[in-house]
């Protein structure tokens, strides 16, 4: 039956649904009175949703409050064992998998590093002048080598990863409401092939990893899957549930072997990824992973960290990954030890990245004139109680004046597993925009309204 502005009373039904889920979920336990002004539905509205949500399995009571002269008000809650949600990062160091519950508890996780494949220089572009293996900007050196990831060695691992928290957890897959997945890179969305990656800083290209896991895990075909770049749902995390919450116009920034940020502002609320590593931030500089040169990604990237550390004489450790490498060169510039002096060439080169950082920093300031900045992905994490009071110092000093003094930087609050959380959330907001229905047949795809609940996070 259709009604006013084209929508059904389906429509109506599934948004009425949506908006009372979403406020228990942020801001319960709430009585039925304090619904009604929170979602804006009448008190009928609200008694009848909250029956069906009941009757679903999907919202319980939670004991009473006083009411000013009246009976006690029953509070209600969404249960958190009517669904579960399973993150997936897929880092440049490691995977991690998790599973949740619906309200993002987690009930078991796994995690398996990586070993990348190695090549030879093979960035050079045709033309360029220089023999094959030569960049003019290391005065005609070696380039650097590109290293990829094996793609069915990542989706065995995510494979493994889900059966392994399911069965630890002792949760059906039926239980799923979907698998949210975070990779390094650009992701698209074809009709034929669902979720593409196009990973240029790995080797992936136009890797179509939602067809390959379909087909690789065992789970059944009304579980959907969700895939997005990691910044994102790093970013989508701690606007939900960390740092972010609240601010209106903030960018999120992933730190990793690589860095990327996720922009959110009034006009983006869910947030777009910005390849902000490959902003360039020194002509003719370092040849980047991608190929180009002068990337912010080719000084401030951990990897390229520790490239530039050995390259001037350092000694990072040999045969460990790199997130062990970067705490041995923090410890080396700080040994925070009485009469040990730091390595001068680890300090020098951590200084100038806190530069080059505050520089990229100043430039996201300049375009976006965010509220707040927030800095996470493991390498930010291990670097920014060191790197913060230098960022923001490089930051203020490069960036313009009036939105400078508008912005603060802090470190984000959900620590290493906010892109497994984000990637949570994927499949969460989904099932939000259903209304709290499980999806359909996955030739539905996604709800088109996902996007939309990725929008109604915690309130303003």
């Amino acid at each position: 039956m259709a009604v006013r502005n084209g929508r059904t009373v389906r429509d109506l039904r599934r948004g009425n649904r949506t908006a009372v889920l979403q406020r228990l979920y942020f801001d319960g336990p709430m009585s039925r009175f304090e619904l009604g002004p929170a979602t804006g539905l009448s008190s009928g509205s609200v008694s009848n949703v909250v029956a069906e949500l009941v009757a679903d399995g999907l919202v319980e009571e939670a004991g009473s409050v006083d009411s000013d002269g009246g009976r006690p008000r029953t509070l209600l809650r969404v249960v958190p064992g009517s669904g579960h949600m399973i993150g997936v990062d897929v880092g440049e160091t490691r995977v991690r998998v998790e599973l949740f519950d619906l309200t993002l508890t987690e009930l078991a996780r796994t995690e398996r590093p990586l070993e990348r494949q190695t090549y030879g220089g093979d960035w050079a572009t045709e033309g360029d002048g220089q023999a094959q293996g030569e960049d003019p900007s290391l005065g005609g050196g070696p380039l650097p080598k590109r290293r990829e990831y094996d793609v069915d060695v990542i989706v065995g691992h995510i494979r493994d990863g889900v059966a392994e928290v399911l069965h630890e957890a002792g949760i059906a897959p039926e239980r799923l409401l979907g698998v949210g997945i975070g990779v390094p890179g650009i992701v698209a969305r074809t009709p034929e092939e669902g979720a593409v990656v196009h990973g240029q800083t790995i080797g992936w290209d136009a890797v179509p990893l939602e067809s390959l896991l379909r087909s690789a895990c065992q789970l059944p075909d009304t579980v959907p899957y969700f895939a997005d770049n990691g910044a994102r749902t790093l970013g989508q995390a701690e606007m939900w549930f960390g740092a972010g919450r609240g601010a209106r116009n903030a960018v999120v920034v992933l730190f990793g072997s690589g860095v990327g940020a996720c922009l959110v502002t009034e006009d983006v609320e869910h947030g777009r990824s910005v390849e902000w590593g490959h902003l360039t931030v020194r002509v003719r500089g370092r040849r980047c992973r991608c190929g180009a040169l002068g990337c912010l990604e080719a000084y401030a990237g951990a990897e390229a960290l520790l490239d530039r550390w050995r390259e001037e004489g350092g000694c990072p450790p040999e045969g460990t990954d790199e997130e062990t490498a970067l705490t041995a060169m923090l410890t080396a510039a700080y040994p925070g030890e009485e009469g040990v002096e730091p390595d001068p060439v680890a300090l020098a080169v951590l200084e100038e990245t806190a530069e080059y950082l505050g520089a990229g920093l100043s430039d996201l300031i300049n375009l976006f004139q965010p509220e707040r900045i927030l800095i996470g992905g493991w390498a930010g994490l291990q670097l920014g109680t060191r790197f913060l009071p230098a960022v923001r110092r490089y930051a203020a000093s490069y960036a313009l004046r009036y939105p400078a003094e508008r912005v603060s930087i802090d470190l984000g609050r959900l620590g290493p597993d906010a892109v497994t959380v984000g990637a949570a959330i994927l499949p969460l907001a989904d099932f939000f925009a259903r209304g709290g229905r499980r999806a359909e047949p996955v030739s539905e795809g996604p709800s088109p309204a996902w996007r939309t609940a990725l929008e109604e996070r915690a309130p303003h």
